[in-house]
């Protein structure tokens, strides 16, 4: 399958290692399945039912909010960092034993709850509240550059992952309309991970954990959901059903 020609006038690249990229593909668009993205891709509006799902649901909600709320509450009237850790990473371990017990899918709660102890042990370790944080910017860096990468080599992740959901395959790289549109959705989900980036490194230098664990909290689930809504939008233009495209049309 030959690659897309951009507006520069580059030639398409013929041979090219599609079977491992297909697979990945495939397995980006599993995960945003599991996720709940999958079904928020097929909607033909913007349910709110499935906008909630694919943030997590409530459960999901509380368990990526509360624990670092209570961190920052504790930790700022208190300014101990080991209860604020003890507090949040004792909530990470409550959410995680209501699903096991609930026999509810676990393995997001028990990420999360890895890189809460991993992140709280940093900080205990060393004594400073900001390290506790280290984890999220390391995490944002290795997204930033997957999706820097992906996109100067011309394989925006975005859109390995929205062809699979919308059973387009690798055929949207054909088409430049779409394959410019998957350019420009990886570059705002860099842009999420960068501006997070740049946002928290300096507070993170000038010792600032407050304002790290606002700005965590600000940064993640509204913009997240911002970002998820922005997606959407681009997604149903480009993938617009005939009709819709027709009665869209002055």
């Amino acid at each position: 399958m030959a690659a897309p020609e951009d507006q520069h006038g580059d030639e398409p690249r013929e041979h090219e290692p599609l079977e491992p990229v297909a697979s990945f593909g495939s397995q980006l668009a599993d995960a945003a399945r599991k996720a709940g993205l999958g079904k928020l891709a097929e909607d033909e509006r913007l349910s709110p039912r499935d906008m909630l799902a694919a943030l997590g649901g409530i459960r999901g909600l509380a368990e990526t909010i509360l624990p670092g709320l209570v961190f920052l509450i504790i930790y700022t009237f208190s300014q101990e960092l080991s209860w604020a850790l003890g507090v949040s990473v004792g909530l990470a371990v409550v959410f995680t034993t209501l699903r096991i017990v609930g026999k509810t899918p676990v393995m997001q709660a028990v990420a999360g709850l890895i890189g809460a102890v991993v992140s709280a042990a940093l900080a205990l370790w060393t004594g400073r509240g900001e390290d506790n944080f280290v984890l999220g910017l390391i995490t944002n860096a290795v997204y930033a550059i997957a999706l820097l990468v992906s996109m100067l080599v011309r394989w925006p992740l975005i859109g390995l992952a929205v062809g699979y959901l919308m059973g387009d395959g690798l055929a949207w790289r054909e088409n430049k309309r779409r394959f410019q549109a998957m350019q420009l959705l990886t570059a705002c989900w860099f842009g999420l991970f960068a501006l997070r980036l740049l946002v928290q490194v300096p507070l993170y230098f000038a010792g600032n954990v407050e304002g790290l664990a606002i700005t965590k909290l600000l940064m993640g689930v509204p913009l997240y959901a911002l970002l998820l809504i922005l997606s959407w939008l681009i997604v149903k233009a480009i993938y617009a059903k005939p009709a819709d495209a027709a009665a869209r049309r002055p």
